[in-house]
């Protein structure tokens, strides 16, 4: 699958590195078809790591895909250049009044914050509410899970007693549910937060339903009936070393972290993380793509 991206992203030559069908914008001029119109809100701190992350996750379908880059207006980016957002990012008032077949809208490192003492909460409401009548089906992932689930449903977070961090085991509940066709039973996700919506309050909620669950990170995938939100609780799209660096920035700062659970081989920081849920990630997304964003957007979008 083809992603459209601009010819001088830097994530651009190291996915073409991986092999990963990338397509500048003077090539997708002479393909006849319409691409998705796929929007990411990213709200990490380093913006090109998750640039990376989430490409490789949508690089494994036939269907072509032009992503635009999402910044929030009313707060200053400290981890990444303001040139690479002023080149690669577009403001909520600039696309506002567009239209897009899909939605990506990211964690952030502010979960232990009140949700209206986070600088651009007004901001994300509005971005939230806009969802609703101009994105086809929108896929939060980590706090922008937690965040939207208080917005639109009203379940509030809560703090967990330490840090979750590490690969936890899920179990689908809800095999027949396309967005998880082609998982196996059990499969295994990256957490990386110090809180959660707790289970009872996302079963409890009847528009939700609840497709994956794990007996220790609580539930891990859930969304409406109809499939436009959906809602990832963990991290499917980290790297192999995401955590590892976590971790080590956390030693850093003396924060005496404990060691990411069921990631070293033997719990031994000093060995290469073992990769274990990179194929469930991409049949994930690959089946939001195909259908909850494909199946369902009309070829019209305004």
């Amino acid at each position: 699958m083809p992603i459209k991206v601009q010819s001088n992203l830097p994530a651009k030559e190291q996915l073409e590195n991986e092999n990963i069908f990338v397509m500048d914008e003077l090539r997708s001029l002479h393909q006849d078809i319409r691409p998705l119109q796929i929007v990411i809100l990213n709200l990490m701190p380093l913006k090109e790591d998750t640039e990376l992350q989430l490409l490789r996750c949508l690089s494994n379908t036939p269907l072509q895909i032009d992503v635009t880059f999402l910044m929030v207006k009313s707060h200053k980016a400290s981890n990444t250049s303001a040139n690479h957002l002023n080149t690669f990012y577009v403001t909520f008032e600039e696309i506002k009044d567009h239209k897009y077949d899909g939605m990506i809208i990211t964690g952030a490192p502010v979960e232990k914050m009140e949700y209206a003492e986070v600088d651009y909460w007004e901001e994300l409401c509005g971005i939230f509410e806009w969802t609703k009548s101009h994105v086809t089906s929108t896929m939060h992932i980590c706090w922008g899970s937690q965040a939207a689930l208080y917005y639109h449903y009203g379940l509030p977070k809560r703090m967990l007693k330490e840090k979750l961090s590490g690969i936890y085991s899920n179990r689908i509940l809800k095999r027949k549910v396309p967005l998880v066709r082609g998982t196996d039973d059990v499969f295994y996700a990256p957490h990386s937060r110090y809180t959660e919506v707790s289970s009872a309050d996302i079963h409890s909620c009847e528009e939700l339903e609840i497709i994956a669950e794990s007996d220790e990170a609580g539930v891990f995938l859930c969304m409406t009936k109809n499939g436009k939100q959906i809602f990832i609780m963990g991290h499917p799209e980290y790297d192999r070393i995401t955590l590892d660096n976590e971790y080590r920035r956390d030693l850093g700062k003396g924060i005496n972290p404990a060691i990411p659970k069921n990631y070293y081989p033997n719990d031994d920081p000093s060995e290469t993380p073992l990769l274990s849920w990179r194929s469930h990630s991409n049949i994930i997304y690959t089946n939001w793509l195909n259908y909850y964003v494909y199946q369902e957007t009309p070829y019209k979008l305004d």
